[in-house]
Protein backbone atom coordinates (compact mmCIF):
# COMPACT_ATOMS: atom_id res chain seq x y z
CA UNK A 1 0.00 0.00 0.00
CA UNK A 2 2.69 2.42 1.00
CA UNK A 3 4.81 1.48 -1.96
CA UNK A 4 1.84 1.81 -4.28
CA UNK A 5 0.97 5.17 -2.76
CA UNK A 6 4.54 6.28 -3.17
CA UNK A 7 4.53 5.30 -6.82
CA UNK A 8 1.25 7.12 -7.30
CA UNK A 9 2.75 10.30 -5.88
CA UNK A 10 5.81 9.95 -8.06
CA UNK A 11 3.82 9.45 -11.25
CA UNK A 12 1.15 12.06 -10.56
CA UNK A 13 1.05 15.23 -12.65
CA UNK A 14 3.62 17.66 -11.18
CA UNK A 15 1.85 20.38 -9.17
CA UNK A 16 3.94 23.06 -10.89
CA UNK A 17 2.61 21.94 -14.27
CA UNK A 18 -0.94 22.13 -12.94
CA UNK A 19 -0.30 25.67 -11.72
CA UNK A 20 1.26 26.65 -15.05
CA UNK A 21 -1.70 25.33 -17.03
CA UNK A 22 -4.09 27.05 -14.61
CA UNK A 23 -2.18 30.30 -15.10
CA UNK A 24 -2.56 30.11 -18.87
CA UNK A 25 -6.23 29.19 -18.59
CA UNK A 26 -7.04 32.06 -16.24
CA UNK A 27 -5.29 34.59 -18.46
CA UNK A 28 -7.08 33.28 -21.55
CA UNK A 29 -10.45 33.39 -19.79
CA UNK A 30 -9.93 37.03 -18.76
CA UNK A 31 -8.03 38.28 -21.81
CA UNK A 32 -10.65 40.68 -23.21
CA UNK A 33 -10.14 43.39 -20.61
CA UNK A 34 -11.51 46.74 -21.71
CA UNK A 35 -10.20 46.40 -25.27
CA UNK A 36 -7.00 47.25 -27.11
CA UNK A 37 -4.24 48.77 -24.99
CA UNK A 38 -2.41 51.75 -26.51
CA UNK A 39 0.94 49.97 -26.79
CA UNK A 40 -0.55 46.83 -28.31
CA UNK A 41 -1.88 48.88 -31.22
CA UNK A 42 1.51 50.57 -31.54
CA UNK A 43 3.38 47.27 -31.74
CA UNK A 44 1.01 46.13 -34.49
CA UNK A 45 1.94 49.30 -36.39
CA UNK A 46 5.63 48.58 -35.78
CA UNK A 47 5.16 45.02 -37.05
CA UNK A 48 4.00 46.52 -40.33
CA UNK A 49 7.25 48.52 -40.50
CA UNK A 50 9.82 45.87 -39.64
CA UNK A 51 13.27 47.20 -38.94
CA UNK A 52 16.31 46.43 -36.78
CA UNK A 53 15.20 49.01 -34.26
CA UNK A 54 12.72 51.65 -33.21
CA UNK A 55 13.04 54.85 -31.24
CA UNK A 56 11.64 53.37 -28.05
CA UNK A 57 12.27 49.62 -28.26
CA UNK A 58 14.29 46.90 -30.03
CA UNK A 59 12.84 44.77 -32.85
CA UNK A 60 11.88 41.40 -31.32
CA UNK A 61 8.24 42.13 -30.35
CA UNK A 62 7.30 43.55 -33.77
CA UNK A 63 9.00 40.58 -35.41
CA UNK A 64 6.92 38.14 -33.33
CA UNK A 65 3.77 40.07 -34.15
CA UNK A 66 4.61 40.10 -37.85
CA UNK A 67 4.38 36.33 -37.84
CA UNK A 68 1.13 36.47 -35.89
CA UNK A 69 -0.33 39.03 -38.31
CA UNK A 70 0.42 36.70 -41.18
CA UNK A 71 -1.59 33.94 -39.51
CA UNK A 72 -4.38 35.68 -37.59
CA UNK A 73 -4.31 39.33 -38.64
CA UNK A 74 -4.41 42.01 -35.92
CA UNK A 75 -6.12 39.74 -33.39
CA UNK A 76 -6.21 40.90 -29.78
CA UNK A 77 -7.13 37.43 -28.42
CA UNK A 78 -4.23 35.86 -30.32
CA UNK A 79 -1.77 38.47 -29.07
CA UNK A 80 -2.87 38.06 -25.49
CA UNK A 81 -2.75 34.29 -25.86
CA UNK A 82 1.00 34.65 -26.49
CA UNK A 83 1.31 36.61 -23.24
CA UNK A 84 -0.72 33.95 -21.42
CA UNK A 85 1.61 31.20 -22.64
CA UNK A 86 4.60 33.27 -21.51
CA UNK A 87 2.98 33.51 -18.07
CA UNK A 88 2.58 29.74 -17.82
CA UNK A 89 6.15 29.11 -18.94
CA UNK A 90 7.45 31.59 -16.36
CA UNK A 91 5.59 29.73 -13.61
CA UNK A 92 7.22 26.49 -14.78
CA UNK A 93 10.66 28.11 -14.84
CA UNK A 94 10.16 29.45 -11.29
CA UNK A 95 9.37 25.94 -10.09
CA UNK A 96 12.40 24.55 -11.89
CA UNK A 97 14.57 27.21 -10.29
CA UNK A 98 13.44 26.00 -6.87
CA UNK A 99 14.34 22.43 -7.84
CA UNK A 100 17.84 23.41 -9.03
CA UNK A 101 18.35 25.34 -5.79
CA UNK A 102 17.81 22.10 -3.90
CA UNK A 103 14.08 22.18 -3.23
CA UNK A 104 11.46 19.50 -3.63
CA UNK A 105 7.85 19.52 -4.81
CA UNK A 106 6.68 21.80 -2.00
CA UNK A 107 9.43 24.29 -2.80
CA UNK A 108 8.34 24.25 -6.44
CA UNK A 109 4.78 25.12 -5.44
CA UNK A 110 6.03 27.77 -3.03
CA UNK A 111 8.00 29.35 -5.88
CA UNK A 112 5.27 29.05 -8.49
CA UNK A 113 2.31 30.53 -6.59
CA UNK A 114 3.82 33.96 -5.83
CA UNK A 115 5.05 34.27 -9.43
CA UNK A 116 1.57 33.31 -10.61
CA UNK A 117 -0.38 35.83 -8.50
CA UNK A 118 2.03 38.76 -8.07
CA UNK A 119 0.20 41.92 -9.22
CA UNK A 120 3.02 42.76 -11.61
CA UNK A 121 2.73 39.28 -13.16
CA UNK A 122 -1.05 39.49 -13.47
CA UNK A 123 -0.73 42.87 -15.17
CA UNK A 124 2.29 42.21 -17.38
CA UNK A 125 0.93 38.93 -18.73
CA UNK A 126 -2.57 40.35 -19.20
CA UNK A 127 -1.53 42.26 -22.32
CA UNK A 128 1.00 41.65 -25.07
CA UNK A 129 3.99 43.96 -24.84
CA UNK A 130 7.76 43.34 -24.68
CA UNK A 131 7.39 43.07 -20.89
CA UNK A 132 5.71 39.66 -21.12
CA UNK A 133 8.60 38.24 -23.14
CA UNK A 134 11.09 40.09 -20.95
CA UNK A 135 9.99 38.35 -17.74
CA UNK A 136 10.18 34.93 -19.40
CA UNK A 137 13.65 35.59 -20.85
CA UNK A 138 14.96 36.87 -17.50
CA UNK A 139 13.62 33.75 -15.83
CA UNK A 140 15.21 31.42 -18.38
CA UNK A 141 18.55 33.23 -18.10
CA UNK A 142 18.42 33.00 -14.32
CA UNK A 143 17.68 29.28 -14.55
CA UNK A 144 20.72 28.74 -16.77
CA UNK A 145 22.88 30.84 -14.44
CA UNK A 146 21.66 28.86 -11.43
CA UNK A 147 22.65 25.62 -13.14
CA UNK A 148 26.08 27.05 -14.01
CA UNK A 149 26.72 28.10 -10.42
CA UNK A 150 25.63 24.65 -9.24
CA UNK A 151 28.54 23.17 -11.18
CA UNK A 152 26.90 22.74 -14.56
CA UNK A 153 28.65 22.43 -17.89
CA UNK A 154 30.68 25.62 -18.54
CA UNK A 155 29.32 25.65 -22.07
CA UNK A 156 26.01 26.77 -20.53
CA UNK A 157 27.52 30.27 -20.58
CA UNK A 158 26.88 30.19 -24.33
CA UNK A 159 23.19 29.52 -23.68
CA UNK A 160 23.14 32.33 -21.12
CA UNK A 161 24.71 34.64 -23.71
CA UNK A 162 22.21 33.58 -26.36
CA UNK A 163 19.27 34.33 -24.06
CA UNK A 164 20.84 37.65 -23.11
CA UNK A 165 21.29 38.60 -26.76
CA UNK A 166 17.66 37.77 -27.52
CA UNK A 167 16.59 39.61 -24.37
CA UNK A 168 18.44 42.74 -25.44
CA UNK A 169 16.70 42.54 -28.81
CA UNK A 170 13.43 42.58 -26.87
CA UNK A 171 13.95 45.29 -24.22
CA UNK A 172 16.83 47.63 -23.54
CA UNK A 173 16.36 47.21 -19.77
CA UNK A 174 17.37 43.56 -20.10
CA UNK A 175 20.89 44.98 -19.77
CA UNK A 176 20.23 45.11 -16.01
CA UNK A 177 20.60 41.32 -15.85
CA UNK A 178 24.11 41.06 -17.38
CA UNK A 179 25.16 43.91 -15.11
CA UNK A 180 23.73 42.13 -12.08
CA UNK A 181 25.39 38.87 -13.12
CA UNK A 182 28.78 40.54 -13.43
CA UNK A 183 28.33 42.28 -10.08
CA UNK A 184 27.32 39.02 -8.42
CA UNK A 185 30.35 37.21 -9.80
CA UNK A 186 32.79 39.92 -8.75
CA UNK A 187 31.30 40.17 -5.23
CA UNK A 188 31.50 36.43 -4.47
CA UNK A 189 33.78 33.44 -4.85
CA UNK A 190 32.13 32.80 -8.19
CA UNK A 191 34.55 35.41 -9.53
CA UNK A 192 36.74 32.45 -10.47
CA UNK A 193 34.50 32.15 -13.53
CA UNK A 194 36.04 35.36 -14.82
CA UNK A 195 39.26 33.45 -15.43
CA UNK A 196 37.40 31.02 -17.68
CA UNK A 197 36.87 31.73 -21.38
CA UNK A 198 33.25 30.58 -21.30
CA UNK A 199 31.58 33.65 -19.70
CA UNK A 200 33.45 35.85 -22.14
CA UNK A 201 32.37 33.65 -25.04
CA UNK A 202 28.79 34.00 -23.83
CA UNK A 203 29.18 37.77 -23.67
CA UNK A 204 30.60 37.81 -27.18
CA UNK A 205 27.63 35.78 -28.43
CA UNK A 206 25.20 38.19 -26.76
CA UNK A 207 27.03 41.09 -28.38
CA UNK A 208 26.87 39.47 -31.80
CA UNK A 209 23.13 38.91 -31.46
CA UNK A 210 22.41 42.49 -30.46
CA UNK A 211 24.89 44.01 -32.94
CA UNK A 212 22.33 44.60 -35.74
CA UNK A 213 20.25 46.72 -33.39
CA UNK A 214 23.30 48.67 -32.25
CA UNK A 215 24.25 49.34 -35.86
CA UNK A 216 20.70 50.54 -36.50
CA UNK A 217 20.99 52.88 -33.53
CA UNK A 218 24.29 54.24 -34.81
CA UNK A 219 23.01 54.77 -38.34
CA UNK A 220 19.99 56.67 -37.00
CA UNK A 221 21.88 58.89 -34.57
CA UNK A 222 21.14 56.88 -31.40
CA UNK A 223 17.48 57.92 -31.14
CA UNK A 224 16.88 55.78 -28.05
CA UNK A 225 19.36 57.88 -26.08
CA UNK A 226 17.40 60.98 -27.06
CA UNK A 227 14.17 59.21 -26.14
CA UNK A 228 15.50 58.22 -22.70
CA UNK A 229 16.86 61.70 -21.98
CA UNK A 230 13.55 63.32 -22.89
CA UNK A 231 11.58 60.76 -20.88
CA UNK A 232 13.69 61.43 -17.81
CA UNK A 233 13.25 65.19 -18.21
CA UNK A 234 9.57 65.31 -19.10
CA UNK A 235 7.83 62.06 -18.26
CA UNK A 236 9.35 59.82 -15.59
CA UNK A 237 8.54 60.87 -12.05
CA UNK A 238 11.35 61.04 -9.53
CA UNK A 239 11.17 58.48 -6.72
CA UNK A 240 13.15 58.24 -3.50
CA UNK A 241 14.87 54.94 -2.86
CA UNK A 242 12.42 54.19 -0.04
CA UNK A 243 9.45 54.92 -2.30
CA UNK A 244 10.95 52.67 -4.97
CA UNK A 245 11.39 49.82 -2.48
CA UNK A 246 7.84 50.31 -1.22
CA UNK A 247 6.60 50.01 -4.80
CA UNK A 248 8.58 46.78 -5.17
CA UNK A 249 6.68 45.36 -2.21
CA UNK A 250 3.36 46.48 -3.69
CA UNK A 251 3.84 45.15 -7.21
CA UNK A 252 5.28 41.80 -6.07
CA UNK A 253 2.46 41.33 -3.49
CA UNK A 254 2.85 42.65 0.08
CA UNK A 255 2.06 39.20 1.49
CA UNK A 256 4.96 37.77 -0.51
CA UNK A 257 7.48 40.26 0.89
CA UNK A 258 8.57 37.90 3.71
CA UNK A 259 8.99 35.07 1.20
CA UNK A 260 11.28 36.83 -1.27
CA UNK A 261 13.13 38.58 1.57
CA UNK A 262 13.78 35.20 3.17
CA UNK A 263 14.90 33.92 -0.22
CA UNK A 264 17.37 36.77 -0.60
CA UNK A 265 18.77 36.25 2.90
CA UNK A 266 19.00 32.50 2.26
CA UNK A 267 20.99 33.08 -0.93
CA UNK A 268 23.34 35.51 0.81
CA UNK A 269 23.87 33.70 4.11
CA UNK A 270 22.76 30.07 4.22
CA UNK A 271 25.46 27.41 4.07
CA UNK A 272 23.27 25.31 1.78
CA UNK A 273 23.06 28.24 -0.66
CA UNK A 274 26.81 28.85 -0.86
CA UNK A 275 27.06 27.90 -4.57
CA UNK A 276 24.47 30.57 -5.43
CA UNK A 277 25.80 33.55 -3.46
CA UNK A 278 26.28 35.37 -6.76
CA UNK A 279 22.50 35.20 -7.39
CA UNK A 280 21.79 37.02 -4.13
CA UNK A 281 24.51 39.60 -4.68
CA UNK A 282 23.34 40.11 -8.24
CA UNK A 283 19.74 40.64 -7.12
CA UNK A 284 20.87 43.33 -4.69
CA UNK A 285 22.91 44.97 -7.44
CA UNK A 286 19.98 44.89 -9.89
CA UNK A 287 17.55 46.46 -7.41
CA UNK A 288 20.10 49.05 -6.28
CA UNK A 289 20.97 50.06 -9.85
CA UNK A 290 17.33 50.47 -10.85
CA UNK A 291 16.50 52.46 -7.72
CA UNK A 292 19.56 54.71 -8.03
CA UNK A 293 19.00 55.37 -11.73
CA UNK A 294 15.37 56.36 -11.30
CA UNK A 295 14.01 53.36 -13.20
CA UNK A 296 10.38 52.35 -13.06
CA UNK A 297 9.28 49.75 -10.53
CA UNK A 298 8.66 47.02 -13.10
CA UNK A 299 12.10 47.24 -14.75
CA UNK A 300 13.68 44.89 -12.22
CA UNK A 301 10.73 42.78 -11.10
CA UNK A 302 11.79 39.74 -13.19
CA UNK A 303 14.62 39.23 -10.68
CA UNK A 304 12.03 38.18 -8.12
CA UNK A 305 11.49 34.91 -9.95
CA UNK A 306 14.74 33.58 -8.50
CA UNK A 307 14.09 35.21 -5.11
CA UNK A 308 10.69 33.51 -4.90
CA UNK A 309 12.36 30.23 -5.84
CA UNK A 310 14.96 30.66 -3.11
CA UNK A 311 12.21 31.65 -0.70
CA UNK A 312 10.34 28.49 -1.63
CA UNK A 313 13.38 26.38 -0.75
CA UNK A 314 13.74 28.18 2.57
CA UNK A 315 10.02 27.79 3.32
CA UNK A 316 10.02 24.08 2.51
CA UNK A 317 12.88 23.49 4.93
CA UNK A 318 11.42 25.70 7.63
CA UNK A 319 8.11 23.86 7.33
CA UNK A 320 9.67 20.52 8.28
CA UNK A 321 9.54 21.74 11.89
CA UNK A 322 6.38 23.82 11.59
CA UNK A 323 4.01 21.99 9.25
CA UNK A 324 1.47 24.79 9.37
CA UNK A 325 3.95 27.34 8.03
CA UNK A 326 3.96 26.47 4.32
CA UNK A 327 0.18 26.22 3.74
CA UNK A 328 -0.42 29.31 5.86
CA UNK A 329 2.17 31.37 4.00
CA UNK A 330 0.99 30.27 0.56
CA UNK A 331 -2.65 30.84 1.48
CA UNK A 332 -1.78 34.40 2.50
CA UNK A 333 0.16 34.99 -0.73
CA UNK A 334 -2.56 33.50 -2.93
CA UNK A 335 -5.37 35.26 -1.09
CA UNK A 336 -3.72 38.66 -1.28
CA UNK A 337 -2.92 38.05 -4.93
CA UNK A 338 -6.56 37.29 -5.71
CA UNK A 339 -7.68 40.45 -3.91
CA UNK A 340 -5.11 42.53 -5.80
CA UNK A 341 -5.77 40.98 -9.21
CA UNK A 342 -8.57 43.39 -10.22
CA UNK A 343 -6.16 46.26 -9.57
CA UNK A 344 -3.57 44.74 -11.93
CA UNK A 345 -5.81 43.46 -14.71
CA UNK A 346 -9.29 44.64 -15.77
CA UNK A 347 -11.45 41.89 -14.29
CA UNK A 348 -14.29 44.12 -13.07
CA UNK A 349 -16.38 46.86 -14.63
CA UNK A 350 -14.85 50.31 -14.59
CA UNK A 351 -17.16 51.47 -11.81
CA UNK A 352 -16.41 48.39 -9.70
CA UNK A 353 -12.67 48.81 -10.26
CA UNK A 354 -12.81 52.41 -9.03
CA UNK A 355 -14.77 51.32 -5.95
CA UNK A 356 -12.26 48.55 -5.26
CA UNK A 357 -9.36 50.99 -5.60
CA UNK A 358 -11.00 53.36 -3.13
CA UNK A 359 -11.62 50.50 -0.71
CA UNK A 360 -7.96 49.54 -0.83
CA UNK A 361 -6.77 53.19 -0.78
CA UNK A 362 -4.77 52.58 -3.96
CA UNK A 363 -4.07 55.66 -6.08
CA UNK A 364 -4.38 55.41 -9.89
CA UNK A 365 -0.71 56.34 -10.34
CA UNK A 366 0.67 53.61 -8.05
CA UNK A 367 3.63 51.95 -9.72
CA UNK A 368 3.36 54.01 -12.91
CA UNK A 369 6.53 56.01 -12.37
CA UNK A 370 5.17 58.82 -14.55
CA UNK A 371 4.30 62.39 -13.71
CA UNK A 372 1.35 63.26 -15.96
CA UNK A 373 -2.25 63.67 -14.79
CA UNK A 374 -4.30 60.57 -14.02
CA UNK A 375 -8.02 59.98 -14.15
CA UNK A 376 -10.10 57.54 -12.13
CA UNK A 377 -8.37 54.44 -13.52
CA UNK A 378 -4.71 53.37 -13.63
CA UNK A 379 -3.04 54.26 -16.91
CA UNK A 380 -2.94 50.69 -18.21
CA UNK A 381 -6.74 50.49 -17.76
CA UNK A 382 -7.46 53.99 -19.02
CA UNK A 383 -5.41 53.39 -22.15
CA UNK A 384 -7.79 50.59 -23.16
CA UNK A 385 -10.59 53.07 -23.75
CA UNK A 386 -11.75 55.39 -26.49
CA UNK A 387 -9.76 54.19 -29.49
CA UNK A 388 -12.58 52.90 -31.75
CA UNK A 389 -14.62 56.02 -30.91
CA UNK A 390 -11.69 58.26 -31.78
CA UNK A 391 -11.26 56.58 -35.17
CA UNK A 392 -15.01 56.88 -35.80
CA UNK A 393 -14.94 60.62 -35.03
CA UNK A 394 -12.06 61.15 -37.44
CA UNK A 395 -13.86 59.08 -40.08
CA UNK A 396 -16.92 61.34 -39.87
CA UNK A 397 -14.76 64.41 -40.40
CA UNK A 398 -12.93 62.74 -43.26
CA UNK A 399 -16.16 61.59 -44.95
CA UNK A 400 -17.64 65.11 -44.78
CA UNK A 401 -14.83 66.61 -46.88
CA UNK A 402 -15.43 67.29 -50.59
CA UNK A 403 -14.32 64.30 -52.65
CA UNK A 404 -11.28 66.01 -54.19
CA UNK A 405 -10.08 67.33 -50.84
CA UNK A 406 -10.79 64.02 -49.10
CA UNK A 407 -8.52 62.17 -51.54
CA UNK A 408 -5.59 64.39 -50.52
CA UNK A 409 -6.35 64.85 -46.80
CA UNK A 410 -3.88 63.58 -44.22
CA UNK A 411 -4.45 62.53 -40.62
CA UNK A 412 -1.89 63.79 -38.10
CA UNK A 413 -1.91 62.40 -34.55
CA UNK A 414 -0.03 63.92 -31.65
CA UNK A 415 1.08 60.58 -30.23
CA UNK A 416 1.62 56.98 -31.26
CA UNK A 417 -1.52 55.77 -29.48
CA UNK A 418 -3.82 58.00 -31.53
CA UNK A 419 -1.92 57.22 -34.72
CA UNK A 420 -1.97 53.47 -34.08
CA UNK A 421 -5.72 53.60 -33.37
CA UNK A 422 -6.29 55.24 -36.77
CA UNK A 423 -4.11 52.63 -38.44
CA UNK A 424 -5.87 49.75 -36.67
CA UNK A 425 -9.52 50.82 -36.96
CA UNK A 426 -9.25 53.27 -39.84
CA UNK A 427 -9.06 50.97 -42.89
CA UNK A 428 -12.58 49.65 -42.24
CA UNK A 429 -13.77 53.26 -42.03
CA UNK A 430 -12.11 54.39 -45.25
CA UNK A 431 -9.31 56.33 -43.56
CA UNK A 432 -5.76 56.71 -44.90
CA UNK A 433 -2.81 55.75 -42.68
CA UNK A 434 -2.02 58.18 -39.90
CA UNK A 435 1.20 60.16 -39.62
CA UNK A 436 2.74 61.46 -36.41
CA UNK A 437 5.94 62.97 -35.12
CA UNK A 438 5.95 60.72 -32.07
CA UNK A 439 8.68 58.11 -31.68
CA UNK A 440 8.74 55.45 -34.44
CA UNK A 441 6.04 57.23 -36.43
CA UNK A 442 8.44 60.11 -37.05
CA UNK A 443 10.98 57.71 -38.56
CA UNK A 444 8.33 56.39 -40.92
CA UNK A 445 7.91 59.87 -42.34
CA UNK A 446 4.93 61.85 -43.69
CA UNK A 447 4.43 59.63 -46.73
CA UNK A 448 2.70 61.40 -49.60
CA UNK A 449 1.07 64.01 -47.37
CA UNK A 450 1.31 67.47 -48.94
CA UNK A 451 -0.18 69.05 -45.76
CA UNK A 452 -2.68 71.11 -47.79
CA UNK A 453 -5.54 69.63 -45.75
CA UNK A 454 -4.75 67.91 -42.45
CA UNK A 455 -7.07 66.36 -39.89
CA UNK A 456 -5.24 66.94 -36.63
CA UNK A 457 -5.64 65.21 -33.26
CA UNK A 458 -4.29 66.36 -29.93
CA UNK A 459 -3.25 69.92 -30.72
CA UNK A 460 -4.34 73.38 -29.60
CA UNK A 461 -5.89 76.02 -31.85
CA UNK A 462 -3.07 78.42 -31.05
CA UNK A 463 -0.34 76.01 -32.13
CA UNK A 464 -2.17 75.17 -35.35
CA UNK A 465 -2.94 78.79 -36.26
CA UNK A 466 0.79 79.49 -36.14
CA UNK A 467 1.27 76.85 -38.85
CA UNK A 468 -1.91 76.97 -40.98
CA UNK A 469 -3.97 79.80 -42.45
CA UNK A 470 -7.30 78.07 -41.81
CA UNK A 471 -8.11 76.13 -38.65
CA UNK A 472 -11.55 74.90 -37.57
CA UNK A 473 -12.88 72.53 -34.95
CA UNK A 474 -14.61 69.72 -36.83
CA UNK A 475 -15.51 67.26 -34.04
CA UNK A 476 -14.94 66.49 -30.38
CA UNK A 477 -14.60 63.27 -28.42
CA UNK A 478 -15.74 62.56 -24.87
CA UNK A 479 -14.33 59.55 -23.01
CA UNK A 480 -14.95 59.25 -19.28
CA UNK A 481 -12.49 56.44 -18.63
CA UNK A 482 -9.61 57.62 -20.82
CA UNK A 483 -6.49 59.29 -19.52
CA UNK A 484 -7.16 63.04 -19.03
CA UNK A 485 -4.93 63.86 -22.01
CA UNK A 486 -7.20 61.74 -24.26
CA UNK A 487 -10.56 62.24 -22.57
CA UNK A 488 -11.78 65.26 -24.56
CA UNK A 489 -10.03 65.74 -27.86
CA UNK A 490 -10.84 68.22 -30.57
CA UNK A 491 -10.56 66.96 -34.12
CA UNK A 492 -9.22 69.91 -36.12
CA UNK A 493 -9.27 70.67 -39.80
CA UNK A 494 -6.15 72.59 -40.77
CA UNK A 495 -5.69 73.99 -44.30
CA UNK A 496 -3.18 76.06 -46.24
CA UNK A 497 0.15 75.69 -44.41
CA UNK A 498 2.11 78.83 -43.62
CA UNK A 499 5.47 76.99 -43.68
CA UNK A 500 6.96 74.35 -46.03
CA UNK A 501 6.02 70.71 -45.41
CA UNK A 502 9.63 69.83 -44.50
CA UNK A 503 9.63 72.47 -41.77
CA UNK A 504 6.32 71.20 -40.44
CA UNK A 505 7.65 67.66 -40.25
CA UNK A 506 10.86 68.69 -38.53
CA UNK A 507 8.86 70.61 -35.92
CA UNK A 508 6.60 67.59 -35.31
CA UNK A 509 9.41 65.34 -34.06
CA UNK A 510 8.88 64.20 -30.49
CA UNK A 511 10.88 61.38 -28.94
CA UNK A 512 9.54 60.72 -25.44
Amino acid sequence: MTGGGGRLIETAVPPALVLAVLTVALHLATSAGYGWFRDEMYYVACARHLDWGYVDHPPLTPLLLRGLLAVAGPSLPAMRALAAVAAGLTVLVAARLARVLGGGRRAEVAAAIPVMVAPISVGVFGIFTPNAIDVLLWSLALLVLTRILAGGDPRLWLLFGAIAGVGLQNKHTFAILPFATAAGLVATRARRWLASPWPWAGAALAGALVLPHLLWQSLHGWPTLEFVANARADKIAGRSVLAFLAEQAMVTNPAALPLWTAGLVWLLAAEAARPWRALGAGAVAAIALTAASGGKAYYVTPIYTVLFAAGGVWLERAATRRRWLLPTALAAVAGTGVLAAPLAKPLLSEEATVRWMRATALAPDTGSGERHAFGELPQIFADMHGWPELAAAVARVHAALPAEERSRACIFASNYGEAAAIDLFGPALGLPPAISGHNAYHHWGPGACDVHTVIVLGASRESLEALFAQVEAAARTDCRWCMPSEARLTVWLARDPRVPPAALWAAAKRFV
